[in-house]
């Protein structure tokens, strides 16, 4: 009897092992499958031009709103100090223009932006404390319900501005040190148009069902087009930094593109190296778009675009709260030792498939597989 009940266990134990080694299995293949997939799925390239030669040859595309609905915003973020001993990132969330702006615009609109700033987080915070009067209240744009080429670039043309006001009110002392000066990235939402303005390496990137498309370039001696036009200028680059010659001291910085730092800047409207001038892209959104990842460069320091893309992505469907995506995100630079603050805003435009259509077929099962195997053994 003892010998009979041996061999039932043994083969019950060899049984549970086959059993785990096929599921396994099948989870490889199916995983190269994906693998294979996403290969085959080349993202959209953006083309990263100035404001000042986007507006003299801007073309868009205006589909009809009608044609298509307005995707449904949801938003979340999360910041962290990291290993630095103060915290000098900000940054913005506003999901419903309307109810900071009444009926400004004709469509729903959102905005959003992250601001790193340096030598102190006095720049940052100015421009947070200002956003909606700088990008809003105080430009003027064409009356009309639609969103057409000439309005668009009036909007594009007013984020350049607001950017260059920003710059121009930090130079004056009274409000921040002129050693200070922060980075700037912006987001804004208009029905289904989507606007992003950037000086700086904060970074904006889409996710295009699953692959990540860049949005906005980093503005880092590392570029080379950011290289030469530092250089043309009569800048010269350092390593990672760029240094101004004619300043006994030569203070250097690590990005090409930022406001304030007026002790880097000769003198108010000159042509520098180190300018406030945005990059200002216009993209229309379309329903492969699941969502925006926006954030400060402690998190590109330490993962690439798609990491970034990948990781939320398994989150919205494990969980669909972008607010905890945003820690998740951040708690992942942290883990990979990230040496900066750490600011992330992840925008939705649509909920993830549900949870359930996340877990293979095979791996389905696989699971109900062994549920009846287990039952088996139990004697159930």
């Amino acid at each position: 009897m003892l010998e009979k009940r041996l061999k039932i266990f043994v083969s019950s134990k060899t049984m549970k092992e086959t059993t785990e080694i096929m599921c396994n299995v099948i989870d490889v293949q199916y995983q190269l499958c994906m693998a294979k997939d996403q290969q085959n799925m080349a993202p959209s390239t953006p083309v990263f031009d100035s404001i000042s030669t986007e507006v003299s040859r801007f073309e868009t595309v205006v589909e009809s709103s009608a044609a298509k609905p307005f995707p449904c915003i949801r938003s979340g973020s999360y910041a962290d100090i990291g290993s630095r001993p103060s915290m000098d990132d900000e940054h913005v969330r506003i999901d419903d223009l309307s109810a900071h702006l009444g009926s400004y615009f004709k469509c729903p609109s959102s905005f959003y932006a992250v601001f790193d700033g340096h030598e102190g987080p006095d720049a940052a915070a100015y421009v947070k404390r200002n956003a909606v009067r700088l990008f809003f209240e105080d430009v003027h744009l064409p009356q009309t319900s639609v969103v057409d080429d000439v309005f668009l670039r009036a909007l594009l043309n007013s984020h350049r501005e607001a950017f260059l006001q920003a710059d121009s009110a930090l130079a004056d002392k009274s409000i921040v040190s002129s050693s200070c000066g922060t980075t700037a990235l912006t987001a804004l939402v208009l029905g289904r148009h989507l606007v992003v303005a950037n000086a700086g390496d904060c970074r904006a990137v889409l996710c295009r069902k699953g692959v990540a498309v860049d949005v906005s370039q980093d503005h880092k001696p590392s570029n080379l087009s950011e290289r030469r036009r530092v250089e043309e200028l009569g800048g010269r680059v350092e390593g990672d930094y760029i240094v101004d010659v004619s300043q006994d001291h030569k203070p250097s910085l690590s990005v090409t593109r930022a406001l304030g730092d007026w002790d880097f800047k000769l003198r108010v409207g000159s042509t520098l190296p180190l300018t406030a001038e945005p990059e200002v892209q216009q993209f229309m959104l379309t329903e492969a778009d699941e969502f925006l990842i926006i954030g400060c460069d402690g998190i590109w320091d330490v993962m690439s675009s798609q990491h970034a893309v990948s990781l939320v992505r398994r989150g919205l469907r494990r969980h669909d709260d972008p607010e905890l995506s945003a820690r998740e995100l951040v708690m992942e630079a942290s883990r990979l030792h990230s040496a900066d603050n750490l600011t992330a805003v992840v925008v939705c435009f649509a909920s993830p498939n549900p949870v359930e259509s996340c877990v293979p077929q095979s791996r389905r099962l696989g699971h109900e597989a062994w549920s009846k195997l287990k039952s088996l053994f139990e004697g159930n």
